[in-house]
């Protein structure tokens, strides 16, 4: 994740440069957008993040003009372009096929909006070059779209997007016809230049990590609605639902009964373990309350020793131990049953008394890993 990117204080250009108003998509007896309100800011990248189904697309879809919101406003640049057809609008929309002409080159691949346009060849040319220096492109120009490699076709779509100049770009899913490798790279290479041209810019992944190294906030949707809107340290530190908290990232969800609620603390009960969850931040749930409590792996730690405090942990087993690189993934079954990931430094494994499978351990976490999400 990009530092300036996770920082819950990014302001960047403050002033409302995008804004959807109660907008709202219906096909047939299908609500596909419920009622959705969003603002983006100049040269914001924002990402719209969701699973297959969740409305990300048709919301997009709807920015671009390809699809008519059934009701509600959608601004840009202070310009209500709801009723505008999609090539009235300053906006160009990069799709996830990158659906390059096969039998052009790719000079003529950028080059074909601005033939469209009626815009002078001699502008055309610089225009177009401009953009290919831009994406590293300009050797290519003269290949046809087959011969190139799927990052390279990215990015010629994507220079071809640049090209118009357009107030608002559109990404639809854009790193998902390339591998993990070359896709971490491209996003990097993404960012600087939509930084350097200073495009805002709306994507749209059903990927965690791309909406989290990418974009400056991440509005996670779920059936037609936004859950939460914020930058990616804020939902991924406090998620504001159980969605929210299983779909970024990985979590452990323990489920009880709030039993002592006070200003700076609660104590939860639950089935889960032998002792009260300790949280050290106050709900506005009452008493006896059903709650969740989400604690992230990397939180939890995996000992042979007993804890000395009286809260926050518990006793089992280890059940699967996996090397994912810069960590350890632990899975713990307590001795209630529930199964915990936990994620430990990758050297722990190079330690000579590291738990193992089949070890008996105890897992414990500090009282300001838990956030309480309500039922």
């Amino acid at each position: 994740m990009q530092e300036n990117r996770s920082a819950s204080s990014w302001s960047g250009v403050e002033d409302e440069f995008v804004r959807v108003d109660n907008v709202v998509k219906i096909f047939d007896d299908t609500v596909a957008v419920k009622s959705v309100s969003l603002s983006v800011r100049r040269h914001e990248i924002f990402a719209l993040l969701g699973s297959s189904g969740s409305g990300k697309s048709t919301l997009l879809r709807m920015l671009a003009g390809f699809e008519e919101a059934t009701s509600g406003r959608i601004y840009l640049d202070n310009e209500d372009i709801t009723d505008l057809p999609p090539y009235r609008r300053p906006i160009n929309m990069m799709f996830q096929s990158y659906a390059l002409f096969p039998h052009m080159t790719v000079e003529a691949n950028v080059a074909f909006g601005l033939k469209q346009e009626g815009v002078p060849r001699h502008e055309i040319h610089e225009r177009v070059f401009e953009a290919l220096d831009l994406v590293q492109m300009a050797g290519y120009s003269r290949r046809k779209p087959s011969q190139l490699s799927g990052g390279q076709q990215q990015r010629v779509a994507l220079a071809r997007s640049l090209v118009k100049r357009p107030k608002l770009l559109l990404l639809d899913e854009p790193m998902s016809a390339l591998d993990k490798q070359i896709r971490t790279k491209t996003q990097l290479e993404l960012i600087k230049i939509l930084d350097q041209v200073g495009v805002t810019c709306i994507m749209v992944t059903h990927d965690q990590e791309e909406a989290m190294t990418m974009a400056h906030r991440i509005a996670v949707m779920t059936e037609g609605q936004i859950v939460q809107c914020g930058t990616p340290y804020d939902v991924y530190a406090f998620p504001a639902s159980r969605f929210v908290a299983g779909f970024i990232g990985s979590t452990n969800l323990f489920t009880g009964t709030i039993v002592i609620d006070e200003a700076d603390h609660v104590e939860i009960e639950t089935e889960d373990l032998s002792r009260v969850l300790y949280v050290n931040h106050g709900v506005s749930e009452p008493l006896g309350m059903e709650v969740h409590v989400s604690i992230r792996p990397e939180h939890i730690a995996v000992s042979h020793d007993q804890p000395e405090h009286e809260k926050n942990w518990g006793h089992g087993m280890v059940s699967h131990v996996a090397w994912m690189g810069s960590y350890a993934r632990y899975q713990v079954r307590l001795d209630s049953g529930k199964l915990l990931e936990c994620h430990m430094p990758s050297q722990t494994l190079a330690q000579a008394d590291a738990p193992n499978i089949d070890d008996e351990v105890y897992v414990s976490w500090s009282d300001d890993s838990a956030i309480v999400l309500p039922s």
